[in-house]
Parts: structure tokens; sequence; C-alpha cells
């Protein structure tokens, strides 16, 4: 049976690292499912674009891809666009949707945030960077204008707090508030004891220091920004991590599960 076509469509940098573990992550895609066709994309920055991909795709559904010895994909789609995007947002709702919408057969999966293994990444990497339970922590997203990208980051904020004790305040990079800067200085001022303290400081103690956990999958100017943000320390991004490429095909597998099945 040909499993129909996976693009893996990322937001795309100019930033060297950042390109090259996004490759590294469509790599272990393609390494997790020997045989599936998987594809590269991007909605900015870089090419080819994914508008483009779509377009070029097989106009024959039978010959969407190669031999996967009973895999998923005897629903009827011809390929499934895997968003490589940490939450629901315009370049999903409106980028990968409007791509999605001009090619029949072709469908588009959930973004790979919020879940409960991203949280638990993020633990790991504030745990490497040897955060303490008296620190306060500011857990810095992209940021979108769509309203559900936040929820899905507040989300994501509930799942890291089951994980830890700290005060963790949501935050953004663009297009939503507070923004990383703003958090940091919230934060600092409650951990001082000035206007924002009380029962709203959560664990912060006096002393403790500020952190930035970096919701973002790979090195690149958001990243590079939050250095920028005044605050004590700043954890790497989720990249490298093969739960990723696992959730990428997790989300793949649903949408397949969500189209009707080929007579």
């Amino acid at each position: 049976m040909n499993s129909p076509i996976l693009i893996a469509c990322a937001h795309g940098t100019s930033n060297a690292q950042g390109a090259a573990e996004v490759n590294a992550l469509r790599d272990a895609i393609a390494a997790l499912r020997p045989g599936l066709d998987v594809r590269e994309a991007y909605v900015d920055v870089q090419q080819p674009d994914l508008v483009d991909v779509v377009a070029g795709l097989p106009a024959d559904p039978a010959a969407a891809g190669p031999q996967t010895g009973g895999e998923p994909g005897a629903a009827g789609a011809s390929a499934v666009v895997v968003p490589l995007l940490l939450s629901v947002g315009y370049h999903v709702k409106v980028d990968i949707a409007k791509a999605v919408k001009s090619r029949p057969g072709t469908v588009a999966a959930a973004p790979l945030g919020p879940d409960p293994r991203l949280a638990a990444l993020l633990d790991q990497r504030l745990r490497e960077a040897g955060v303490t339970d008296n620190d306060a922590i500011v857990l810095a997203a992209a940021g979108s204008s769509n309203a559900n990208a936040a929820l899905s980051v507040e989300e994501l904020a509930g799942q890291l707090r089951d994980l830890r004790s700290n005060r963790i305040v949501p935050a953004y990079g663009a297009s939503a508030k507070p923004s990383v800067p703003e958090a940091v200085a919230m934060l600092r001022e409650e951990a001082a004891g000035g206007a924002g303290a009380g029962e709203s400081a959560g664990g912060v103690s006096v002393g403790g220091r500020v952190v930035v956990a970096s919701y973002l999958l790979a090195p690149g100017f958001f990243h590079d920004q939050l250095a920028k943000a005044g605050a004590d320390l700043v954890t790497e991004p989720l990249l490298p991590s093969p739960v990723l490429a696992e959730i990428a095909l997790e989300r793949y597998d649903a949408a397949l599960a969500a189209q009707p099945v080929k007579s």
C-alpha cells in the first residue's frame, strides 16, 4: 500500500544552525517510518515554498508515495501537511489551510503543540540549565495574532506547572501580550517585593532568578531576541530531540485516520 506523502512544513529561518536542526528533524521523521516520502516545505524565509510543493504533488493519488508494507495510508488523502510549528496560528490557519485547499487530496495535520511531551522536554531543558525551584520562569513562545495560539501556549504552561513548582508566566516574541521583556520585568518586580508581588507572585522568592524557557523549535530570530529580554538565563530551544519526530508522525497518522477510507 502506498502511504500519502508527508510534507514537513516549517516556518523557515535564515539562521544556519536553526535550518540544520529542522533538516535533521525531517530526516528523523523519515528514519522512523522507512519508505515514507517526506518532503520539505516552508511558509516563510526559506524555499521551497509550501504552495509550490503542494502544486508539484503527483497528479495521481496512487502515485503519492513508495510502498510502506501496510503503514497507515488507506484513507482518502494523497498528501498530509504536518506543521513543524508549536501552536495554531496564522501560518496554520491561513498559509497552510490555503495551500491544502488549493489541491484536492491534500489535508493538514495539527501542529506539534501543545503536548505533554513538549512540557517534559522543556522541563529537561530547564534542568539542563540548572534552574531551581526558587527561580521564576517566563515561557517564551513566538506569538501570534490568532487567539488560539495563546490558548495553546497557556495549555502547555499548565502542563509544565504539573512538572515544576516554579512561578511560570507565558509570554510572546510578537503579536501577543505580554511580551517576553514585559514578563521578565514583571517577575523581577515581584521578586523584589514591588507592585505585582503578593499572592500573585506564587512560588517566587526574593533572590530567585528570572529564567526564560525557550518554547521554540530551533535557533533563529526569535530565539536571538530572548537574550535581549533582560533575564538571568535563557534555555536552549527544543531541538534536537527525538520527541519532535515522534509527535510529527503521530499528527500525520491522526490526520489520515480522520479521513474517509477509500473504497
